[in-house]
């Protein structure tokens, strides 16, 4: 799993999970290592007060003597009163001599016939060990839960001297201790158990109300990446969240402010361009007619002869030369205000098959044909709009195939219940790559001629009726234009 790629939340969500485990990990750690020391502790103050308790009954019992025992005389006396001392301190004595040689022991005298029957003789460390030290402690592990406490001491007749050694040890079981201490870890369990579940859905909701304004900017943002500098950013308004979401939602509402101004800014210098671009264009267009106009003014001038027969016929022709550029003045006029200004929508139900027909006789071009195989359909669209788009596509097409040996123009339509399509097919010489993302750009002509507002035209109107204008072209092949509309 790349970690990289887990969201936000979800590593939010299995922090708090973690962290809830490694808690209960470490006090049930916590606890083993806490229930063991106290058990020991307790085992080491309690074997203390058994051999100090043991060592005063011993001493009793010598104190009771006449005279100072001997380390020979201990098996005699103690074979009696060895068992009651051991009855009631529960622990095993051994008595050695001064050469570590086993003189009595509570567990023969007591026929205790267990596994941990005493030695002959004292260890060569444990004898060692009691040369240099009055007093020593062993404790070691003979089974699991149990374990043997040895305390290794001088043993001093009533005169003070010493006679041997004293052996006390005591089998600690602590199966008990460890009972309670797995249950307690068990119910400790449980109790987590529970814990654990309700911290999953506290993880789970806490997790989401921390980024739940996360996504909440996320979603903006991405609006914005969608919608663009000329969409409607909304601000995000928050009422309650953390300090450090509030910095970012203020930070991000700062940001909608100014981009808000920058496409203000941005549109106004893109309408100043677009009417610099477009006065341009238009001083463009209109020079070309005005440059004829002046030269048949300057010829009919100087030419112009008052008394000729024919005069009549020169003014004729002299009028008919400027009227003809006054026309063409005229529709470059009106056609950079249609684009710049569409005309009133006058939206009625049309049958779209006999206008597409008429349309379509208008050329009287024999490479033209229509396919059809739907024998009527009806749309609400202004007419003159739809008879503006079906030319403009179709002169295209004509300029496509004017170097083509055989041309040939296919106009066909298709339809449902939902939606209505036009398609243009031209065998022509296609479109450049690089000219594609040009096509429905204003002033944009692959002609000698024209103003480049066809297209540009005929997709504003498109859109208009919430359609859309695309096309497919290969170069050398040909061009489909297809315009798809709903009903």
């Amino acid at each position: 799993m790349n970690l990289k790629k887990i969201s936000l939340r979800n590593r939010i969500f299995l922090s708090m999970i973690l962290l809830i485990i490694m808690t209960y990990v470490l006090i049930a750690f916590m606890i083993i290592y806490q229930y063991n020391e106290q058990t020991t502790n307790y085992n080491k103050r309690r074997f203390a007060r058994k051999e100090k308790a043991t060592r005063l009954s011993i001493k009793y019992e010598l104190d009771k003597m006449n005279h100072p025992i001997e380390a020979n005389e201990l098996f005699g006396y103690f074979k009696e009163s060895i068992l009651d001392i051991v009855e009631v301190h529960k622990v095993n004595i051994n008595f050695y001599d001064l050469e570590g040689k086993l003189l009595l022991s509570s567990k023969t005298i007591a026929n205790d016939d267990s596994i941990y029957d005493p030695v002959d003789f004292l260890k060569p460390y444990e004898l060692e060990r009691l040369k240099t030290k009055e007093r020593f402690v062993e404790e070691i592990e003979i089974e699991f839960d149990k374990r043997r406490q040895s305390s290794y001491s001088y043993l001093f007749n009533e005169a003070d001297i010493l006679i041997g050694f004293l052996k006390l040890y005591y089998i600690q079981d602590n199966s008990i201790q460890d009972s309670n201490r797995n249950e307690f870890l068990k119910r400790l369990a449980y109790v987590y158990l529970f814990m654990f579940v309700i911290a999953i859905s506290v993880a789970y909701f806490l997790s989401s109300y921390i980024t739940r304004s996360l996504k909440k900017i996320v979603e903006k943002i991405e609006k914005i990446g969608k919608t663009g500098l000329g969409g409607r950013n909304e601000k995000i308004q928050m009422s309650y969240t953390s300090k450090e979401i509030y910095k970012l939602v203020s930070a991000y509402n700062n940001m909608v402010d100014q981009l808000e101004d920058a496409a203000v800014k941005l549109a106004s210098s893109e309408r100043e361009q677009a009417w610099r671009e477009m006065a341009k264009q238009v001083a463009h267009e209109i020079k070309n007619p005005l440059t004829p106009m002046r030269l048949t003014v300057q010829n009919f001038e100087r030419r112009f002869d008052p008394k000729a027969l024919d005069v009549r016929g020169k003014l004729k022709e002299y009028s008919d030369s400027l009227i003809q550029q006054i026309d063409v003045m005229s529709s470059i006029a009106t056609a950079f205000s249609d684009f710049a200004k569409m005309p009133v929508q006058r939206k009625e139900k049309v049958e779209v098959i006999s206008i597409i027909k008429s349309t379509l006789d208008i050329f009287e071009n024999e490479n033209l044909k229509f396919e059809n195989n739907i024998e009527e359909v009806s749309l609400l669209v202004d007419k003159d709009q739809l008879i503006r788009v079906i030319t403009n596509l179709v002169k295209n097409a004509i300029h496509a195939v004017e170097e083509v040996k055989k041309p040939k123009i296919v106009v066909s339509i298709n339809a449902t219940d939902t939606y209505f399509e036009l398609s243009v097919e031209d065998n022509g010489i296609g479109i450049e790559e690089e000219l594609r993302s040009l096509i429905f750009e204003p002033r944009f002509t692959t002609k000698s001629s024209g103003m480049g507002l066809g297209l540009a035209m005929s997709k504003k109107i498109i859109e208009t009726y919430n359609g859309e204008i695309s096309f497919e072209s290969e170069v050398g092949k040909g061009t489909i234009f297809t315009i798809r509309t709903p009903k």
